[in-house]
């Protein structure tokens, strides 16, 4: 592996380059907050899937797509005079070093993640955040968003006590979601879908599946089942749409032994 001072060589060469784009590039020199806020959002979800599929070459390239975008925030930045790359640097240092007093002061965890998150979010509300929930974005989909509601009322002592005691809560929500279907109300089946849902997410948790990464998986799954679908109804001379389920189902079941 390069050594630290490889390291530093190599960021303040991408630091170099930054500049020369904002001076030199038509495109780069227009760039604002805003612009890039949504090519942004795409290369973390692009990480992401790059996480998911375990593709190291991949998650590298992407993860210096992100570290593109965080020097080039900065160095917008530093020429409105707001905050410049170092400041980035020194304020995520300093809240590190702050909300890790385990590590670098005197408290005691006795290693134990758990006491790690409880003192996160103490030390947050003492940096300013007047509520538990005041640091979850507003902007994240639903079920991420769910997930990081639930940790961070965990870390406060609002939980179950025995994670078993979940899925009483989870079949309470799915008889209510029956009887509102039974009733036909449409605002209020949408409710109960909802806390029915949030109650799933709340038992992943609890048996420490991650929702949004079990759900995608599920996702992909169906994804490659499908297309195996599609191209051997092909490979057969058949149209989907002149198949019914059962037959479908019949190759949709050859399909599972290539998970």
């Amino acid at each position: 592996m390069n050594s630290k001072a490889e390291s530093l060589k190599s960021f303040e060469r991408l630091l170099h380059i930054m500049d020369e784009l904002r001076v030199k590039c038509p495109w780069d020199r227009e760039q604002t907050f805003e612009s890039l806020r949504n090519n942004t959002i795409e290369e973390t979800y692009e990480l992401v899937d790059a996480i998911l599929k375990g593709d190291i070459i991949e998650i590298k390239k992407e993860l210096g797509d992100v570290l593109l975008h965080i020097v080039f925030y900065s160095k917008i930045a530093s020429e409105t005079k707001h905050f410049d790359i170092k400041d980035v640097i020194d304020g995520i240092c300093e809240k590190l070093i702050f909300r890790h007093p385990h590590v670098f002061g005197d408290v005691d965890v006795n290693n134990n993640p758990e006491k790690v998150k409880e003192n996160w979010e103490e030390l947050k509300q003492k940096e300013g955040n007047k509520s538990v929930l005041g640091g979850v974005p507003g902007s994240l989909p639903a079920l991420i968003k769910a997930n990081r509601i639930q940790e961070k009322v965990r870390a406060v002592g609002f939980d179950w006590d025995i994670r078993e005691q979940v899925w009483e809560k989870v079949n309470e929500e799915l008889e209510e979601l029956k009887f509102e279907i039974r009733q036909n109300d449409n605002e209020k089946m949408e409710k109960e879908f909802g806390d029915l849902l949030f109650s799933m997410v709340n038992a992943a948790r609890l048996y420490g599946i991650d929702p949004e990464t079990a759900l995608e998986r599920t996702n992909l799954k169906f994804i490659k089942r499908f297309k195996y679908l599609e191209e051997r109804t092909i490979k057969q001379g058949r149209s989907l749409k002149s198949m019914n389920l059962d037959q479908m189902n019949e190759i949709w079941e050859e399909a599972k032994q290539y998970d």
